[in-house]
């Protein structure tokens, strides 16, 4: 059995990266963030965001409460607002496409080193436990 090196799995991992960089998710979130970026509505209103975001923290670090809530309330409704325009809704959505893809690939390498240690140990795939744990966990097996 061929043993890799932490350089070939890093090497590895950037091919998976620029494959996954090419996929259909992240081409489709690539020209939704363009056309978010493009649309000047949205961009002024993320600039109103940002702005009512600095009074904020400074009402809050002054103990302005009311002011802080006024502020808040604001904020809310432009995100409200933001989340209502089409073209941010597909771009929040191509978001959470590329989290899941990232998400399967991380569980899938997780899942998979797990089960090779327990094949590899000749442990019990059902009960997830390594061939020691399964030999020490035998009654009347005393080492």
């Amino acid at each position: 059995m061929k043993k890799y090196t932490k350089d070939d799995i890093v090497a590895r991992a950037t091919e998976l990266a620029k494959m996954i960089s090419e996929t259909e998710e992240v081409d489709f979130f690539k020209r939704a963030e363009a056309q978010i970026n493009e649309n000047q509505k949205v961009r002024e209103m993320i600039a109103s965001i940002k702005s009512l975001q600095k009074q904020a923290v400074n009402f809050q670090h002054y103990g302005k409460t009311e002011a802080l809530k006024m502020v808040e309330a604001k904020i809310e409704k432009i995100e409200e607002e933001l989340d209502e325009i089409p073209i941010v809704q597909e771009f929040k959505q191509s978001q959470t496409d590329v989290n899941d893809l990232l998400q399967i690939v991380a569980s899938t390498i997780s899942n998979t080193v797990t089960d090779e240690i327990i094949l590899s140990t000749g442990g019990d795939l059902l009960r997830g436990e390594t061939g020691s744990k399964v030999k020490n966990s035998i009654p009347g097996n005393c080492n």
